[in-house]
């Protein structure tokens, strides 16, 4: 077990502020935290719709306003480096979150600029300022899709991640190395985390959830890969950010080895449910709860709104995670199910886009 820090009267930069896991983990820091100062950075790309980011930008504003710590925003790219050295200049953070990022591996097959933008570059700017004024501890989002079309499952954090299949897993698998490489060489703790199919309210409109209750909500037909033979490790959004500020209480100790120069203060941990899931009984869950919410109407005939189709590239049929180390270390477990995330996620998706409907009944 790892002993624990306070976050109280830190300051702590999170980056992707405007993001899903972003957002939700500002919002979890303000709900709990003592005078400390919480910086947000976030560009608000268009990959996602820019309505939705406002949205959760109001959201921390109205926890903010009620907090004991201090919110503060600012509207720029981490891949401008001069942006990010003058905000490390300025607030000497003490933790730092980077979840700023390109997501999505289909995206990543038509779009690759824009991850070596972010991912790479952006990444990096946010190792070099954490050198040149160092922070404690710095955590960062790496994703289960490094591990690629590995056969053994569940997935360890011991098994090797060297054939990404995606351009998006293959810049996730290089912020490992770089802020390897920087905690050997700087001596920074670093915390790398593998997100697993991370679900609930206010998520990425492009995440299959999302994506398939639009499709449905307007009398389409979902398309369900590899014919439904899909397990996926879907983790509630609550589960990974409070598995998040866990991390973020335990930085890596820095110690030196034999030939006294620091061994690297570094870390990797999954966070995923460890329940992997079939593709088609999450959607039968996510039918059934939708149809609760009132998203859908009640006689409504799912199978007449579903299409199997083949692999698409970039994808893998399993993601299963092993998350022990960061429960033997943190004492953290994702504990939430697919029925009350997707319960959670129907109802806010019904006050979201059907609130003027609701409202006429």
């Amino acid at each position: 077990m790892k002993q624990k820090v306070e976050l109280n009267e830190k300051t702590i930069l999170v980056t992707g502020a405007a993001g899903f896991i972003g957002s939700n983990l500002v919002i979890r820091l303000l709900n709990s935290l003592f005078n400390s100062t919480i910086i947000g950075i976030d560009c608000m790309t268009d990959y996602n719709p820019i309505s939705l980011k406002i949205w959760r930008l109001k959201r921390i504003e109205q926890v903010a306003k009620e907090s004991n710590s201090k919110w503060v925003y600012v509207k720029e790219n981490i891949a401008n480096k001069s942006i990010v050295d003058d905000l490390f200049s300025k607030y000497r953070f003490n933790i730092v979150v980077n979840l700023a990022a390109q997501a999505g591996v289909r995206y990543s097959i038509d779009h690759p600029d824009v991850y070596i933008d972010s991912n790479i570059i952006g990444f990096y700017n946010i190792l070099e300022a954490s050198r040149k004024i160092p922070v404690e501890h710095l955590i960062y989002a790496s994703s289960s899709s490094v591990y690629g079309g590995n056969k053994k499952i569940p997935f360890s954090t011991d098994d090797k991640v060297d054939s990404p299949v995606s351009l998006y897993a293959a810049t996730k698998k290089s912020n490992e190395l770089m802020a390897h490489a920087y905690s050997k060489l700087y001596n920074i703790p670093s915390t790398g985390l593998r997100f697993f199919t991370v679900y609930g309210p206010a998520g990425r409109p492009d995440m299959f959830y999302y994506s398939a209750t639009n499709t449905l909500a307007n009398g389409g037909i979902i398309k369900i890969f590899n014919y439904g033979e899909m397990k996926r490790d879907f983790t509630y959004i609550d589960d990974i950010t409070e598995g998040v500020v866990q991390v973020m209480r335990g930085a890596p100790q820095k110690i030196n080895g034999a030939d006294g120069l620091p061994i690297a203060p570094y870390a990797i941990y999954n966070i995923g449910g460890g329940q992997p899931v079939n593709l088609l009984e999450y959607i039968a869950v996510l039918q059934e709860e939708l149809v609760k919410a009132g998203v859908l109407p009640k006689e409504y005939d799912f199978e007449s709104h579903r299409e199997l189709v083949a692999m698409q590239p970039g994808d893998v049929p399993i993601t299963y995670a092993d998350s022990s180390a960061l429960e033997a270390d943190f004492d953290f477990k994702p504990k939430i199910g697919i029925r009350e995330g997707l319960r959670a996620f129907a109802e806010w998706y019904s006050e979201y886009y059907m609130k003027d409907e609701n409202k006429k009944k």
